[in-house]
C-alpha cells in the first residue's frame, strides 16, 4: 500500500486528528490546487481540480486540526466527483 493509499484511508475513517497538512497533500495528489482567496480572504481556501470541481473551507486556526463536518463534507464531494 502506498503512502497516498494510506493516507486515503486514514482520512476515510473520520480521524480526531486530520492535519490540514494532510488535508493539502490529499488534496494535491488527487489533482487538487490550492487556490487563494485574495487580499482579503482571511482563512477561506479553496481547491480547485481541472475539471473545475471546487473544494471550499476554512483553515482551522489557531489549531491545524479539522473538524469532523469538514471531512464528511470533503468525503461526500469527493465520492460525488467519483475521485474516492
Amino acid at each position: 500500500m502506498t503512502r497516498r493509499e494510506k493516507l486515503i484511508q486514514r482520512f476515510l475513517t473520520l480521524p480526531k486528528d486530520f492535519t490540514w497538512s494532510e488535508l493539502v497533500k490529499l488534496l494535491v495528489g488527487l489533482g487538487f490546487e490550492l487556490v487563494s482567496t485574495g487580499k482579503t480572504g482571511g482563512s477561506r481556501r479553496r481547491f480547485v481540480n481541472d475539471s473545475g470541481v471546487i473544494i471550499s473551507l476554512h483553515e482551522p486556526h489557531p489549531q491545524n486540526i479539522l473538524k469532523r463536518y469538514q471531512l464528511e463534507q470533503i468525503i461526500a464531494i469527493l465520492q460525488q466527483e467519483g475521485l474516492l
